[in-house]
């Protein structure tokens, strides 16, 4: 299992929810009900499911593809450790992820 904690844009803690090794991160946070839209719906066709992650945890992920990072040039509020949910695979040996939804992040979908 591992311990996803979604925080607010200010920083401030949203949630916490246990997510099982092999799940999407934005499978993940849509059941979480956190403001992502992943319109595209996880085929890496958009970026309205950015992310930022906590540097110690991006440090542990893999490194984004170069169609993820073009992806990301056109979020809002992207930073060095940005990330699209739709391409975080949680794994067996992550205890724990902690993640900011950006400010500009909406989910006009409603999932």
């Amino acid at each position: 299992m591992t311990l996803v904690r979604f925080f607010r844009a200010d920083g401030t803690l949203d949630k916490e929810v246990e997510a099982e090794p092999g799940q999407r991160l934005l499978d993940v946070a849509w059941a979480a009900r956190e403001p992502l839209e992943g319109a595209c719906e996880g085929v890496m066709a958009c970026s309205t499911c950015h992310v930022i992650v906590a540097a110690a945890d991006f440090e542990k992920l893999p490194a984004a593809s170069e169609e993820e990072e073009d992806l990301l040039d056109f979020a809002a509020h992207v930073t060095r450790t940005s990330r699209l949910a739709c391409q975080i695979i949680l794994t067996g040996d992550m205890k724990t992820l902690d993640v900011r939804i950006p400010a500009a992040a909406t989910n006009w979908m409603g999932r």
